[in-house]
């Protein structure tokens, strides 16, 4: 069975495909599969544009909402036949993250009901018509349902994948908001942590949109230029959500366009590049102080850090977390050290969950998303 899996992230930046191969008979092995290839295609400018204000705006047309959905709908088929062309495969069923709009994990006071929301838009029905297969969409809402809050939900694959028994390992993905799970040697899959850290490229791309008209800082060649202001860093570190006992998920709505413009403010009159060096930083420094804090323990045994998502690209980012992670005794890699390229392992994991809900098999892990029972995820979507 072919499955795709599709992730665009908070980043907005475009549409990742992983094209993976399972067994037709569901089986107990869920590591069993193999990476057929992925591709990645970027929006076009005036569709990221649109998504990120409708992310952060407070009078968002509804009409615009609508269209973005059977737009985005239409932009993931099309991502997917490219990825089955360009790989001459064909596929069997879809599994499609969506694009987040808005994500609430904690519940809130609405109309006299307190409530944990979330928002994924991205036609299924529109993806399941163009490419003739069922499409698993929408994941978050039955781990909310459950209780949990529906994120992350990558650990699945994490534990699937890189669990060892005889060392334990931090899989951590950058993408627009940084995630970790934590997998102690030798544990059951409902013993893992994971939880978002911080924010991982969203703060750096915002920044690097604004002063230098740029998606992101390849590289890191705009921080490497920087000198990083320790003293900002420490200051946001004492937030209460850096402070907040995991599980926790983190969206625009904490790292978003008011965070950036708060934190151009705290980094006073310092130059440009100075201010995307301290983003790089406090990127960095958020994920060490997640696992020094909820992680580590005096009879841890945790070794390597596996490192994914476009964070992986910008070197800068990468020596400061060798810097920063050297200091707790871990080993930095990236997942591609360990057979899935870094680039590929969220939308992986899409078509992994969407291949449990096909069988009809839960796949939040409780202990990543604080739910109170195991949950099928998804909504099918037939063609």
């Amino acid at each position: 069975m072919i499955v795709a899996g599709v992730m665009s992230g908070t980043s907005a930046d475009g549409v990742n495909v992983a094209l993976v191969k399972f067994p037709h008979a569901p089986s107990k092995a869920r590591t069993s599969f193999d990476l057929i290839g992925h591709s990645e295609y970027p929006f076009p400018a005036p569709v990221r544009r649109t998504i990120l204000q409708l992310m952060n705006s407070q009078s968002a047309r509804v009409a615009d909402l609508a269209q973005l959905n059977f737009l985005l709908g239409h932009l993931y088929a099309d991502a997917v036949q490219k990825t089955l062309r360009r790989f001459r495969s064909k596929v069997d069923l879809v599994g499609c993250h969506g694009q987040t709009l808005y994500h609430q994990g904690t519940a809130q006071k609405f109309l006299g009901r307190a409530l944990a929301v979330t928002w994924q838009t991205g036609e299924g029905a529109v993806m399941a018509s163009r490419l003739g297969v069922p499409v698993v969409s929408d994941f978050r809402p039955a781990d909310m349902a459950a209780g949990g809050k529906g994120a992350p939900l990558v650990p699945f694959l994490d534990y699937a994948l890189f669990r060892d028994s005889r060392a334990g390992r931090i899989v951590q993905n950058i993408g627009g908001i940084a995630n970790l799970t934590a997998i102690p040697a030798g544990t059951r899959a409902n013993q893992v942590l994971a939880f978002d850290t911080g924010p991982g490229n969203m703060v750096i791309d915002a920044l690097a949109q604004r002063f230098f008209h740029k998606p992101y800082d390849r590289d890191g060649k705009i921080a490497a230029k920087g000198r990083v202001l320790t003293s900002v860093v420490d200051e946001i570190l004492k937030a209460p959500f850096f402070r907040s006992r995991p599980p926790r998920t983190a969206g625009r709505e904490e790292f978003g366009q008011e965070f950036v413009k708060r934190f151009v403010r705290q980094c006073g009159r310092a130059g440009t590049a100075d201010t995307v060096a301290t983003a790089t930083a406090l990127t960095s420094a958020s994920i060490a102080q997640a696992i020094r804090k909820f992680v580590i323990t005096p009879r841890s045994k945790f070794r390597d850090f596996l490192a994914s998502g476009g964070g992986t690209r910008n070197s800068t980012l990468m020596s400061m977390l060798n810097r920063d992670l050297g200091k707790l005794g871990l080993r930095v890699h990236t997942t591609d050290e360990f057979g899935l390229p870094s680039e590929a392992k969220e939308a992986a994991a899409f078509a992994l969950l969407a291949y449990e809900t096909w069988h009809r098999r839960p796949s939040n892990v409780l202990s990543a998303t604080g739910a109170l029972r195991a949950a099928i995820l998804g909504k099918i979507s037939y063609a």
